[in-house]
């Protein structure tokens, strides 16, 4: 996610925390992702405010990291939601993706059981992006109401 997408979600988000009543929700609407340390800090934050986060879009790659830092039991989906899941990449000075094998399984042992167990039926973490939604995703994760 370009830096200035990810500034305005989490912008979009701390603000919409700030003005909640305790309890309340934190809908992800959509996020293609980006780097990893900002999602972690926003999710501490969303743990920490007790909040229930429903997925009610598009929740890719960094995004997904929601899974692994707000408990299970807090977390619903809608109808709309997607979670996409690859392997972790960095960028070299001359913009050029690599693979960080280790930094994937980090994050694929980060994921809870039922997640992670579906990400290796298919493969593991790849290049390829995996897609999780419908019936799958809510055979993990209830329903909003």
């Amino acid at each position: 996610m370009p830096k200035v997408g990810f500034t305005l979600f989490v912008a979009a988000l701390l603000s919409a925390l700030a003005a909640m009543p305790a309890r309340a929700e934190v809908r992800i609407l959509g996020s293609m992702g980006g780097r990893v340390g900002p999602f972690i800090d926003l999710f501490d934050e969303v743990r920490a405010s007790g909040e229930r986060v429903v997925i009610d879009g598009p929740c890719m790659s960094a995004c997904t990291l929601v899974l692994s830092v707000v408990p299970n039991d807090r977390i619903c989906v809608t109808r709309r939601a997607v979670l996409g899941f690859h392997a972790a990449r960095s960028m070299d000075r001359r913009g050029r993706l690599y693979a960080e094998p280790e930094a994937s399984e980090l994050v694929l042992e980060a994921y809870p059981a039922a997640v992670r167990g579906w990400i290796r039926r298919r493969g593991g973490l790849s290049s390829r992006l995996l897609l999780l939604r419908g019936r799958e995703l809510t055979a993990i994760y209830p329903s909003c109401r």
